[in-house]
């Protein structure tokens, strides 16, 4: 009867611990499963361009992007020549650069969105798709530069926008795969290499 007892008790134990196993094991999935439904796309997000229309980044499925964060009046502005140039020889390879004009440091951009399009097309002749002035930092960050800023939202890592023409590297599929520093030159290796490979 003790043997019995003994066999049943174990039995019991055994039973709670594989239980325990598929509960932890639940817990894990569900965890998972909820990371991977926080996830976003860059190819949900729908903005305003320079001209106030509407710009849909689902139709950039395929195509690999760029977003940089402008302004008119700062050291780093003629980098608009060498995105203008790596859009120009990039394009046909599917590279899109988006253009994100920000007033966020030292008041760098203080055009309206005709004024910044009238800049950039005359001083540096760019014909890559610019976007309506929005906030890049602080409490009114736009939406898109939140899933760019946050870990929670891209699945690939959290930043700050440290200064004008910051870099966001975005795959095909709309996944961030890099950050790259304001002062990094758009033709810099990493970069081409990042477009061709």
């Amino acid at each position: 009867m003790k043997n019995v007892f003994t066999i049943c008790f174990a039995f019991l134990l055994l039973s709670s611990c594989e239980n325990q196993a598929q509960n932890k094991q639940k817990i894990k999935d569900t965890v998972k499963k909820n990371e991977v439904v926080m996830k976003k796309s860059i190819h949900e997000f729908t903005v305003k361009d320079i001209e106030d229309g509407d710009f849909d980044f689902a139709s950039l499925k395929g195509k690999k992007v760029i977003i940089v964060n402008t302004a008119s009046k700062c050291g780093l502005t003629p980098q608009y020549k060498e995105l203008q140039s790596l859009y120009e020889k990039y394009q046909n390879k599917g590279l899109v650069i988006i253009g994100f004009p920000a007033n966020d440091f030292m008041s760098q951009e203080p055009g309206t969105n005709e004024e910044i399009g009238a800049f950039c097309q005359k001083n540096y002749g760019v014909t890559f798709p610019m976007m309506s002035k929005i906030s890049v930092k602080g409490d009114g960050m736009h939406p898109i530069y939140q899933f760019l800023t946050q870990k929670a939202q891209n699945g690939f890592q959290d930043s700050t926008v440290e200064w004008n023409f910051q870099k966001y590297l975005i795959n095909e599929n709309g996944e961030l795969e890099r950050v790259i520093s304001p002062r990094v030159q758009p033709n810099d290796p990493e970069i081409v290499n990042w477009i061709l490979g």
